[in-house]
């Protein structure tokens, strides 16, 4: 494995970003203090990125220190990489705050200090300002490292001091082919899952390994393939919400457990032990933290339900004008073609406007559950042919 190996589809930024790190390596120009990786969720901004810190972090070391810095890097060990990930639904000012610290400190024992911030769109604009600062004003041997979506994400300030580096959306074929070496999926499980998750390759990879994750999207798709009426809308919401909250659970549980287990270990408190009262303090802080975490990730799981929920109703449409295309649900082509027949064009472009304006309503902090009630009595085909009766579900 080498630091590249997470990556699927990006040969052409691969390329700028191990110039730039040759360009250093030799004290030629084309290196820069500070870089933007930009690209789809799933396309790989945060490994390109941590691929970048390893090469950045071992100009100086032979073979065997490479990979040794690598390992580092991973395990987010290394003392010259600072890393800011995005455990709540925003960054804090006051996690900015000391990042920039860290920054001030010359690296100790590679050439450069490398800050990685990831999802650097996630940033408020008083916390953007506190962090343009640093990038005014660098030292010499500390190199910044963002991640977001897109340039647009950030301010025009801090676009026009990074040098971006953009990624594309892999191919299915792309992420099934990183499954299968990286993973030992086999071929037809990972060509499945990789067009499930339409080329994320972090969700592709929790289809192609979680019996409980596939199991949650059939489910998914089943529910809104089954409405018939108001009260199955209904109800579906709830179910659906239901899903979120056990796919954010089982990303989120047993991360939180080895924290605490981790915590308690560094403050010297035996397994199963009472915690003291001066040190409790640190331990609400840490359950502060972990509960903040808990409400991205049931936000991010939402998201992914309304992403599965468009691609079903994008496939549907797609039968309805007759576009002769491979499906993001294929393996279920039967039930869409049913589905497709149900109802018409205008009716499926109905549904995906319900689901982007759903997810613009939760973006927006509206109650989820109303979010999806209203967003799934658009399903009904009945808004579409009053006269039908019929819900979208091959009978």
């Amino acid at each position: 494995m080498t630091a590249w190996s997470e990556l699927a589809g990006q040969d052409a930024a691969i390329a700028t970003i191990r110039q730039a790190s040759a360009a250093a390596s030799a004290g030629e120009h084309g290196m820069t203090h500070a870089w933007l990786i930009t690209g789809p969720p799933g396309s790989g901004r945060s490994n390109l990125a941590y691929a970048f810190a390893t090469e950045l972090l071992s100009i100086d070391a032979d073979e065997a220190g490479r990979d040794a810095v690598r390992q580092q890097v991973e395990a987010g060990s290394h003392p010259d990489l600072t890393v800011l990930k995005t455990e709540n639904v925003i960054i804090k000012i006051d996690d900015v705050r000391r990042i920039l610290t860290s920054s001030q400190f010359s690296p100790s024992v590679a050439r450069y200090r490398v800050m990685i911030v990831e999802d650097a769109d996630r940033m408020t604009e008083r916390t953007s300002n506190v962090l343009l600062k640093a990038l005014e004003e660098p030292p010499p041997r500390t190199v910044w490292i963002l991640c977001a979506p897109s340039e647009a994400d950030l301010l025009p300030t801090i676009r026009s001091r990074v040098r971006v580096v953009r990624l594309t959306t892999p191919s299915v074929e792309e992420v099934a082919r990183l499954l299968e070496h990286r993973d030992g999926v086999d071929a037809e499980r990972a060509l499945r899952s990789a067009r499930e998750a339409q080329s994320h390759i972090g969700m592709a990879r929790r289809l192609a390994t979680s019996d409980d994750a596939r199991q949650r999207r059939s489910e998914t798709i089943e529910l809104a393939l089954g409405i018939r009426s108001v009260s199955d809308a209904v109800l579906a919401a709830a179910r659906l919400l239901e899903l979120a909250k056990e796919d954010g659970t089982a990303i989120t549980e047993e991360r939180d457990a080895e924290e605490r287990d981790q915590l308690l270990r560094s403050l010297g408190i035996e397994p199963g032990g009472a915690v003291p009262t001066a040190l409790r303090s640190q331990l609400r802080a840490l359950e502060e933290d972990q509960k903040r975490r808990a409400t991205r990730s049931l936000r991010d799981g939402i998201d992914r339900i309304l992403v599965d929920l468009q691609s079903l109703f994008r496939d549907v449409l797609l039968l309805q004008l007759g576009v002769d295309t491979r499906l993001v649900n294929e393996a279920i082509r039967d039930r869409l073609v049913a589905a497709a027949e149900q109802t018409d064009a205008a009716h499926s472009l109905g549904v995906l406007d319900a689901i982007a304006l759903a997810r613009r309503r939760i973006e927006g902090n509206v109650a989820a559950l109303l979010a999806l009630e209203a967003m799934l009595t658009a399903v009904l085909p009945s808004q579409a042919h009053p006269a039908s009766g019929r819900g979208i579900a091959a009978p």
